[in-house]
């Protein structure tokens, strides 16, 4: 009985096994890593890995983990993770589907009341586009909507709805009506950047050379803190413990996330990012960080403590909007993605 039973554990195939995939959204070229057991062998060498039918680069491995970029060529959706040739071992992952080229976003998009986003063309320094901002209905149709402006840069919405977009050329601010006509709200604010209104209607404004604004709803512009000079530009979002948040991204190779509290006291909320951009918060109150630095860019969720996870994979981002009726929208400098996360959980299926 001992010979035997020698024999049979010796004979047995171990099957690699997924169990986990880190993180659980993604777009096309982001990197992930499948996490799991026996997952490479000597004799079966690297394995194959497959999104949905499109194979997708492996760019290291090991028994526990599998380290893939998103293919370019993959759908958008809900989307099966699979070792090629491992019957039953499938894991799923949340790919966010392209919704607009042809961008040039320096900034976070912007998402209305009516789900629909509004997008950028910025171009270089002093460039005149045709067209300044572009608006994407639900239904996924772009329509022109804002020309004129030179280097639009960011936007916000007031607590009353009306769309407001920065000129970092210019460095104005314009308030912009639902049938794309645009009036000058205030100017002289530097490489105007990011934007963002508390809710008694007060618009801050970041100038990347190393001051952020408060404008008054009167129009009144008064310096309100000091920041290290960016060199990219300022991002800005309010959030619901009642202070404003920046990221200013520079040379260092640690760059922080900041919050100012109503007499612009400057608190730093955590340091670990090499080059974070837009940052926003989502219905719950969770802050949401994009890091273009390479090899570790994506989105990734900050708490209070100021720690970080990352929850999407990216090749190279620069802003993000969560949708109020679901979902999120990402964008690189030329492209947007939508995801859908009103889904069930997203883990292992077997």
């Amino acid at each position: 009985m001992r010979i035997l039973h020698e024999f049979t554990v010796s004979t047995l195939t171990i099957r690699p096994r997924i169990a986990t995939i880190r993180p659980l959204w993604a777009i096309p070229g982001g990197r992930i890593t499948i996490e799991g057991s026996n997952l490479t062998s000597d004799a079966a060498g690297v394995p194959a890995v497959c999104f949905g039918t499109h194979p997708a680069r492996v760019v290291c491995a090991s028994s526990r983990e599998v380290a893939v970029v998103v293919p370019v060529e993959a759908e958008g959706g809900r989307t099966p993770v699979r070792l090629e040739g491992v019957l039953g071992e499938t894991a799923v992952v949340e790919i966010g589907g392209r919704l607009a080229t042809g961008l040039h976003q320096v900034d976070s998009p912007v998402i209305d009341r009516d789900g629909r986003v509004y997008l950028t063309y910025s171009g270089t320094r002093g460039e005149r586009a045709p067209v300044s901002l572009f608006r994407v209905g639900r239904d996924g149709f772009r329509e022109p909507f804002v020309s004129g402006i030179t280097n639009a840069t960011s936007m916000a919405f007031s607590p009353d709805g009306q769309l407001h977009v920065s000129s970092r050329f210019e460095g104005i601010v314009y308030r912009v009506s639902d049938d794309g006509n645009r009036e000058v709200v205030a100017s002289g604010l530097g490489v105007a950047c990011g934007l963002a209104f508390s809710p008694d209607g007060t618009l801050y404004v970041g100038d990347r050379s190393g001051t952020v604004f408060r404008v008054a709803t009167s129009g009144h512009v008064m310096p309100f803190a000091t920041l290290p000079p960016s060199v990219a530009a300022f991002h800005l979002a309010w959030g619901p413990d009642d202070g404003l948040y920046v990221t200013s991204p520079t040379l260092s190779t640690h760059d922080s996330v900041y919050r100012l509290d109503h007499t612009g006291k400057v608190d730093v909320i955590c340091s670990s990012f090499g080059r974070p951009q837009g940052l926003t918060f989502d219905a719950h109150g969770h802050l949401y960080v994009v890091e273009a630095l390479a090899g570790v860019s994506g989105v990734y969720r900050v708490a209070r403590d100021g720690t970080s996870v990352r929850v999407l994979a990216a090749g190279a981002l620069v802003g993000l909007a969560f949708d109020p009726r679901g979902g999120l929208v990402v964008a690189s400098n030329d492209s947007a993605y939508r995801l859908d996360l009103s889904r069930p959980s997203i883990g292992t299926a077997s």
